[in-house]
């Protein structure tokens, strides 16, 4: 059975998730895997480029380099980035027989998707790599990826989202999320103060180097990557996450190289798509206001949809000041909020709404609300 068809009949979300199970199964195979250097990434926002900076800047230097990512927006293949490219169909059909051949049939179903593919990305990467970027998915302590040894974390900003799972106050997902840690680590700027609180606290507990991104980064090092950011013409928070992978970078020895990144392109994370599109996949409260830092005092079109767990209401609040007309597009998940019920939202907090059809090229328009909105626009935009 080829990888994609066996992932197909595996659910993408759970209710309930066995948090013994993943670690009992790499325990029983761990012997068969080779173990590069893995920096393990985990927060809320910002993983993802952080994690991409970082693999980059890494692979400049002559290393050999994996970054492992979720979700994805078009092809699997872009949750495993070797060596500047993301992974082959042929890499993937083989680590597939691999890891098969390494699991009991019992063990193999039970999996969640996330946690196969995640045991998937490291038998090819655990083969190649000097150093794996390892993201973790929406958990920290009881994340699939946290089952594997680090050299280093790193702990991005930290906010409110996934509540089902984590919990309803910022210290019971922030405490889930720190959990993670084991050795030193990197912590990035914070939108919530008590966060950095949390993390002092739990160095302090472990007896490791806590590197403070917002006081230990070289002065010369920061202007560096302001004079990059303004270059590039980064959203704000693409700005704090260089700042983090630069400082990550620096707290594993080596110097930085910014221009190794002139040809990278960061999917979906503020990204112009069009002369007048920009596609961002955030889909929580912290991204909406992040969101609404880039884009600054003008308005947009707001093209959105989003999921029936997240705080909608609080997402739109957030957004409202940037916000022109907010334009409806279908996604294709069960957990798809009713289209009634975001008019209704949108309605009770002064917003027009209406369905997306087509771009106006007088108008600006921004992309927003989760992986699935940014895939439904793109998929939309190559039919056209």
């Amino acid at each position: 059975m080829s990888l994609h068809t066996f992932l197909r009949e595996k659910p993408l979300f759970y209710d309930v998730i066995d948090y013994a199970r993943m670690p009992k199964v790499y325990a029983r195979i761990a012997p068969f895997f080779k173990h590069p250097k893995i920096i393990h990434i985990v927060g809320t926002n910002g993983k993802g480029t952080t994690g991409r900076f970082l693999a980059h800047m890494l692979r400049s230097i002559g290393l050999h380099v994996g970054h492992y990512t979720s979700p994805h927006i078009i092809h699997f293949n872009e949750r495993i980035w070797i060596d500047g490219s993301d992974v082959s169909d042929a890499m993937l059909e083989e680590a597939h027989t691999q890891l098969l051949a390494l699991l009991s049939d019992e063990e193999a179903l039970s999996l969640s998707y996330f946690e196969y593919t995640t045991l998937l990305a490291m038998v090819i990467l655990s083969e190649i790599c000097d150093y794996v970027v390892l993201e973790a998915g929406l958990g920290g302590e009881f994340d699939a990826t946290n089952v594997f040894p680090k050299i280093l974390s790193i702990i991005t900003p930290i906010g409110y989202d996934h509540q089902a799972f984590l919990g309803d106050t910022l210290e019971a997902i922030s405490t889930t999320k720190l959990n993670s840690i084991a050795t030193d680590f990197v912590l990035a700027r914070q939108y919530e103060t008590c966060v950095h609180a949390f993390a002092k606290a739990k160095a302090e507990a472990l007896h490791v180097r806590m590197l403070d991104v917002e006081i230990a980064l070289k002065e010369e090092d920061a202007l560096a990557i302001a004079v990059y950011a303004k270059h590039k013409s980064y959203a704000p928070y693409l700005h704090d996450n260089l700042r983090t992978a630069v400082a990550a970078l620096t707290f594993l020895g080596y110097d930085i190289n910014l221009e190794c990144m002139e040809t990278m392109t960061l999917k979906g994370r503020y990204e112009l798509f069009l002369p007048n599109v920009r596609l961002d996949v955030g889909h929580n409260p912290m991204a909406a206001l992040a969101l609404r830092e880039a884009v600054g005092a003008k308005k947009v079109i707001l093209v959105y949809n989003s999921y029936v767990d997240k705080d909608v209401a609080l997402i739109l609040e957030c957004l409202k000041p940037i916000i022109e007309v907010l334009e409806i597009i279908p996604i294709e998940s069960s957990r798809a909020i009713e289209h009634t019920s975001l008019i209704g939202i949108a309605k009770s907090l002064g917003l027009e709404s209406r369905a997306f059809e087509r771009i106006d090229s007088a108008k600006e328009y921004v992309v927003f609300g989760s992986f699935s909105v940014v895939e439904a626009f793109m998929k939309g935009q190559r039919e056209r």
